[in-house]
């Protein structure tokens, strides 16, 4: 089946975080949401879910289950049981029972911004401390600092949260750069919270690699947690997953999570199910359109918006945008917002080294993307 991802769709009146939140003046490249529709199994498993009638309590089915671990076996040749995933409602919820699993209050969460903001702001509310040696630009990406990581380590340290592929800089760690993560860990007996959710959403030539497949050791202190929703565009279904394979591990996620996640979200679980089952057609495509417009984007800022510097990315749909040398006055963000009406990200939110920068979505049909990046242009033309 060809899918039409060009078409633009009316999303505005319909509930959407994304397209409700500036009103209908704005166009928002923002929050991580394609503007895709589903892919035509997902569509066809929920409708036969609705036609069903039938809305109760649910629990996630055992056929989920083994294509969960059928999919991990063939993508990366890891081996995961059915018994060590642990479903959640969203990512996020899973984040945060991870601060109150493996930490106590007072105690320390190591992060490397700039990153997703639940990983900084969410630890501060939970009492803990919050390390966050920052990723180092270099050239037109971003590297680790492994000194500046391991110095940022204290007694008092008590969990690293590791965002790969990661959001908002793009990067796909490679095999050396993830063994060098997990050693240092290992040895200062952090207990690691992989969030691997764009795990799916690779440029060509790259290949992601789950931190716990690196070796037992790791595996052993670390909780991995992944979705359907970045991949399939399901974010307002609710399902995700941890993977836990330590037993000491597991009792102490069950004993935390007692009371604060939900049972089953009956459509999310049809929604993963179908995409992880019969997706692979639409998320090819969908993978080559992010490409077009990835090189589509890259282009337009190098010959009409040279002031705003692009970092290379290997995987995302979450551009990351330099506007220092624009001559925006004050805060980019808040610029293109009022003189442009296109809502992007804040750079700001995502810590130490987002000021003056701002994340765009281009998971968008081109016509969109394209008056998006004019209305930019024009804005920087007034300064």
């Amino acid at each position: 089946m060809i899918y039409d991802l060009d078409t633009v769709r009316e999303r505005r009146g319909t509930d959407s975080a994304k397209w409700g939140k500036y009103g209908d003046e704005v166009l928002p490249l923002w929050v991580a949401d394609m503007d895709f529709p589903a892919a035509e199994p997902i569509l066809q498993a929920l409708h036969q879910r609705v036609n069903h009638g039938f809305f109760g309590y649910a629990r996630p089915t055992g056929e989920l289950c083994r294509t969960i671990c059928e999919r991990l076996m063939r993508l990366y040749r890891w081996e995961v049981k059915e018994e060590e995933i642990f479903f959640l409602p969203c990512l996020v919820a899973g984040l945060n029972l991870s601060y109150l699993a493996f930490s106590g209050p007072g105690e320390g969460i190591l992060a490397q911004p700039p990153v997703y903001h639940h990983f900084l702001k969410d630890p501060v509310v939970h009492d803990r401390l919050l390390m966050d040696p920052p990723l180092v630009p270099k050239g037109d990406t971003y590297e680790i600092d492994f000194e500046a990581f391991e110095n940022a380590i204290s007694s008092q340290t008590r969990m690293f949260i590791l965002c790969n592929p990661q959001n908002p800089v793009g990067r796909v760690l490679t095999r050396t750069e993830l063994e060098n993560l997990g050693e240092i860990c290992l040895r200062r007996n952090l207990v690691m919270i992989s969030d691997e959710i764009h795990c799916d959403l690779l440029f060509p030539g790259q290949h992601h690699i789950p931190l716990a497949t690196l070796d037992p050791e790791i595996a052993g202190r670390t909780v991995t947690l992944m979705a359907p929703s970045k991949t399939y565009n399901l974010a307002g279904l609710n399902c995700g997953f941890a993977i836990i394979q330590n037993p000491r591990l597991q009792k102490i996620w069950r004993k935390t999570s007692l009371g604060l996640i939900p049972s089953a979200n009956i459509m999310g679980h049809t929604a993963a199910l179908a995409g992880f089952r019969d997706g692979q057609e639409w998320l090819e495509q969908v993978l080559s359109y992010l490409k077009s417009n990835y090189d589509f984007l890259m282009g337009y800022f190098s010959e009409k918006l040279p002031a705003i510097r692009m970092t290379r990315m290997e995987g995302t749909y979450l551009a990351w945008l330099d506007c220092r040398k624009t001559g925006i006055p004050g805060n980019p963000f808040e610029f293109f917002l009022k003189e442009a009406k296109v809502a992007l990200n804040d750079g700001e939110e995502f810590g130490k080294g987002g000021e003056g920068f701002v994340r765009l979505n281009f998971a968008c049909p081109r016509k969109i993307l394209e008056e998006a990046l004019e209305k930019l242009r024009k804005a920087l033309e007034k300064i």
